[in-house]
């Protein structure tokens, strides 16, 4: 453990599942804690019930000015924003970083993290999977599964951390520094957080700023934001690329996944399909040989990785018509690569809440392949008047019309797909909420 926190005062900042572990860390490790959330408290029964310590204040229905100011430390949940309150505090020299910089402040083993708009939780797993497969002693969370903080035996005594990173659990980061790190793709998300893509990218890039010429950065290279990372990093760059040979590096050549110049594995033989998941099997396959796995046990895992729930994952076909769950398609890139890789009509069924995204860049896409949208949720409206002439278009109340309307379309041949270019909270507890929502109405079709 890199810092002592017996008798801090530490002020926690919104209580979803990373506000939650960090306070407990905290609380056991003997620092005064509190937490605040925006919400009322009789919104908070769970996570107050969770917090297990009576020791432990909390501050619902509101953020007080006080605790914010006479503290040690503030530790930032990673969907609250900078509010003022944390600005104010700042100014007056208040610390503030992230539960993934105090998951880096407690734990004695290295490093893994993984960023990017698209792929994260795959190539995440990927890399984790490869690694555990080699023999190495890997704990994989982050933004994926368990927080970091969960459990602080955890940070301890591992081969390696894989940890997939959001844009937000970078922004309060200080001394956090991944011996390893990917950015997979930067293209425009969370928009209605950050001020333009610029910014956006300004967060991802916070991954590599600690490191040193002893560690690893693989960035995609045939994304021109992520490749003019290279500039800017005293890492050793792994480039990976589908479109171009590296040798040393990552890429495809005669059908073959190649590092440094010699044959990992036939693309065929990767289980996940879409052109999406060579990239995301490049890069993972890429950090795993990084950090010590055999060429064996990587090829072994893409040859055995039957793909994430909620992520292109395959419900059911009836009728010839197969059915599609993309529900962690949340922004339009992933929509983009989700629908590029269907030869079959697609009937698509997306909307939901905006988080700023501009919509245009899909309308020849959806020309050429989307026979069908149906539209829901509060970013319906939006969608239709950048997209409703690219192709036909209808509005669904529910989730459960939709799939109802797309199945009464559908012809012999057809894909299904949900992959909704927006998030879930105007209707849905989340995106796993919506996608077993969709799973659910489609199996009972």
């Amino acid at each position: 453990m890199k810092v002592n926190f017996r008798g801090k005062r530490v002020t926690v900042v919104g209580l979803a599942r990373s506000g939650v572990a960090a306070a407990r860390t905290l609380n056991a490790l003997g620092a005064v804690v509190t937490v605040t959330d925006k919400k009322p408290a009789d919104q908070l029964t769970a996570q107050i019930a969770a917090l297990g310590s009576g020791a432990i204040r909390v501050e619902a229905g509101g953020h007080p000015d006080g605790i914010f100011i006479e503290t040690d430390l503030i530790v930032l949940s990673p969907g609250v924003p900078n509010i003022p309150q944390v600005l104010a505090a700042r100014q007056r020299g208040v610390k503030v970083i992230s539960e993934l910089e105090l998951a880096w402040l407690l734990s004695d083993s290295p490093f893994i993290g993984v960023t990017g708009t698209n792929g994260k939780s795959t190539v995440t797993t990927l890399a984790g999977l490869m690694l555990q497969k080699a023999g190495k002693r890997v704990l994989v969370a982050g933004n994926i599964g368990n927080a970091l903080t969960e459990d602080i035996r955890l940070l301890r005594g591992r081969d390696w951390i894989v940890a997939e990173l959001s844009s937000f659990q970078l922004e309060d980061i200080d001394t956090f520094r991944p011996s390893v790190a990917a950015i997979l793709n930067v293209t425009q998300d969370h928009l209605d957080r950050y001020q333009d893509i610029a910014e956006y990218a300004a967060a991802k890039a916070r991954i590599f700023e600690n490191q040193t010429k002893k560690d690893v950065l693989v960035l995609n290279f045939d994304d021109p934001i992520v490749k003019a990372f290279t500039k800017r990093t005293s890492a050793a760059v792994v480039p990976f690329s589908r479109m171009q040979r590296f040798n040393p590096g990552m890429c495809v050549l005669n059908g073959y996944l190649e590092y440094d110049g010699k044959r990992l594995c036939r693309a065929g033989e990767i289980k996940i399909q879409g052109v999406h998941n060579i990239e995301n099997a490049m890069a993972a396959a890429a950090m795993g040989l990084a950090a010590g796995a055999d060429r064996e046990s990587v090829a072994a895992v893409l040859r055995e990785f039957p793909g994430l729930e909620h992520r292109l994952e395959f419900v059911r076909e009836k009728s010839g018509v197969v059915y599609i769950n993309d529900s962690k398609g949340t922004n339009v890139g992933a929509v983009v690569k989700s629908v590029e890789g269907f030869t079959q009509p697609v009937i698509l069924i997306a909307g939901g809440l905006d988080k700023g995204s501009d919509f245009s860049p899909l309308y020849d896409l959806f020309k050429q392949k989307v026979k069908l949208l149906v539209l829901i949720g509060k970013a319906a409206d939006k969608m239709a008047k950048a997209l409703g002439k690219a192709t036909e278009t209808v509005f669904a109340a529910t989730l459960q019309d939709a799939v109802h309307l797309a199945s009464a379309k559908a012809a012999s041949g057809d894909v299904v797909l949900l992959s909704p270019a927006c998030a879930s909270f105007d209707m849905f507890k989340d995106f796993e909420d919506r996608g077993r929502q969709f799973k659910d109405a489609v199996k009972a079709l």
